[in-house]
């Protein structure tokens, strides 16, 4: 019996002291299994004694399937495949695929929880692309466009927030257009970066009320000592808050100029030296449409539900940001290097934010397990 000090596994029982804490002797390998998959090992905490597989909190956790087959149907989601392609191709039922991808969801969401943190990001591009679930337009929609708060069918839009110096996809959402989904959008960028970065979006007038819920301070005026009630406090934008819009001038439907308007923070936007710009969000938006099934365009691959719709977002959020290399970010490796010599070295958005030093491979992003130990 080998006790493991390598073998990367954290106890699963939330009543241990060492309780999601990786490499800290207390995990030794007990036994192994037969699956269809190979051969699996079976660990005990040395500390309270519980024992587990090593695919425990995975994605193949329990599952009677090959893991070639998950994984496989896992990759055709993300490469703009529909439900019932897959459910054909692989021999399995759509309700089996959904599972899967609700186990991939949750596991993408532990991993953007545990991963996307204080992150030192300077500029935030701030985006929402149209779609729709079950129908064009919701039922309950009263003017015949937008859907409300509350409805989970008609118009949805993706809300995205972009940290353009890391290609990193901060958060994605999926909601109506509605000021409660902006304020929730900023609130979970918030909650990730570090300080007050600079935010730039189109014209949509929600973002600078969410931003100012979050990036604010509160005026208060003195007393006069005249008669009268003294005047009310005023919310007014923080001191480090730059905000700047790019608004699309359009003329019979067709675009006609763009302009840039700083809507607070220009002495700090002059002396960061940056520009007001969208451009590297909405490009963004291309790749997320030619990833996912329901965003393709006139298409009847489109979601039934809204929570399978934001389960595909989360998915290819954390696929996107720690195992897709980003073409602009790879690294050159040898100016005249030799003809078999590899010239270039691939990083991903999590690798150029300093969150991972490797490219994660599939496998990898579905058997994450965080290290609570730091």
């Amino acid at each position: 019996m080998r006790k493991a000090n390598d073998w990367n596994q954290p106890c699963p029982n939330k009543s241990c002291d060492r309780h999601g804490q990786k490499n800290q002797g207390n995990i030794i390998s007990i036994s192994t299994y037969m699956t269809k998959s190979g051969k699996r090992r079976i660990f005990q905490c040395g500390e309270c004694g519980e024992t587990f597989s090593e695919t425990r909190d995975t994605v193949f956790y329990d599952l009677r399937t090959s893991e070639d087959k998950v994984m496989m149907a896992l990759k055709m989601i993300l490469v703009r495949v529909s439900l019932s392609g897959i459910s054909f191709v692989l021999g399995v039922t759509e309700e089996t695929v959904l599972m899967w991808l609700g186990r991939a969801y949750e596991k993408a969401d532990e991993i953007n929880s545990a991963l996307l943190t204080e992150l030192p990001v300077t500029e935030v591009q701030l985006d929402e692309m149209w779609s729709f679930v079950r129908r064009k337009i919701s039922e309950n929609s009263e003017d015949g466009t937008e859907t409300p708060s509350e409805s989970g069918d008609g118009r949805q839009w993706i809300w995205v927030s972009y940290a353009p110096e890391f290609r990193l996809i901060l958060a994605m959402a999926v909601g109506p257009r509605t000021l409660e989904m902006a304020m929730r959008l900023v609130q979970m960028t918030a909650n990730i970066v570090l300080g007050v970065p600079c935010f730039f979006s189109d014209g949509f007038s929600c973002y600078y009320s969410a931003l100012l819920e979050y990036y604010h301070r509160t005026r208060i005026f003195p007393g006069t000592g005249k008669p009268g009630r003294p005047r009310n406090p005023v919310r007014e934008p923080h001191e480090d808050l730059v905000y700047g819009q790019v608004v699309k001038e359009k003329e019979k439907g067709r675009m006609t100029g763009v302009a840039h308007r700083i809507v607070c923070g220009a002495e700090r936007l002059l002396r960061l030296g940056l520009k007001i710009s969208t451009s590297l969000i909405e490009r963004l938006n291309l790749t997320v449409r030619q990833s996912l099934a329901p965003l393709a365009r006139k298409t009847l691959s489109f979601s039934k539900e809204r929570k399978n719709l934001e389960r595909q977002v989360v998915f290819f959020q954390a696929f996107y940001n720690f195992a897709r290399p980003h073409m602009s970010l790879r690294e050159k490796l040898s100016e005249t290097g030799g003809r078999f010599e590899r010239k270039w070295k691939q990083v991903t958005p999590g690798m150029a934010a300093g969150i991972t030093d490797h490219v994660w491979t599939f496998r990898e992003l579905l058997t994450f397990k965080p290290d609570c130990s730091h």
